[in-house]
């Protein structure tokens, strides 16, 4: 049977569900916080000097396209910190992360576009997986099968 086997036979399904709930938390802990302390809030802060010179790649001009970076970098990573709406928070950061990647950073090097890459697939991951069970989303929404609800 080998050492697999063994952690096999450990692992139930109710233990694999609240692993990678465990692990959908430190995803949306990390990119969430990474997101808004380290993107969001500089652009928060410094809106009256940056947003004249705000790159405005949708065309709807530097200070509206400055805001709606705003709004996904620090209010959509916020609901995605909390698991609230994950799903739907998740989509706004991932616009963000395309028009980084292909419009901002379409003629640059890979090194360039990396960077905003790898904050696009787990906002991505987030789309498709949700916030787990250790999420608001979960709270209220009751998403949990009853076996796993006493996890």
């Amino acid at each position: 049977m080998g050492m697999l086997g063994g952690w096999n036979k450990w692992m139930t399904d109710q233990r694999r569900y609240a692993a990678a709930s465990v692990g959908l938390l430190l995803l949306r802990l990390g990119f969430g916080l990474m997101m808004m302390l380290g993107h969001g809030l500089s652009k928060l802060t410094g809106f009256a000097e940056k947003s004249g010179e705000f790159p405005d790649p949708l065309g709807v001009g530097n200070s509206l396209s400055m805001a709606l970076a705003i709004f996904a970098e620090i209010g959509c990573s916020i609901l995605i910190v909390l698991g609230l709406a994950t799903r739907v928070a998740a989509i706004p950061l991932i616009i963000t992360m395309v028009v980084a990647v292909f419009v901002i950073h379409g003629s640059d090097p890979w090194p360039k576009k990396e960077f905003a890459m790898l904050y696009l697939v787990p906002f991505l991951t987030l789309v498709f997986t949700g916030a787990g069970r250790f999420s608001l989303d979960a709270a209220i929404f009751c998403r949990c099968s009853r076996e796993n609800q006493s996890l």
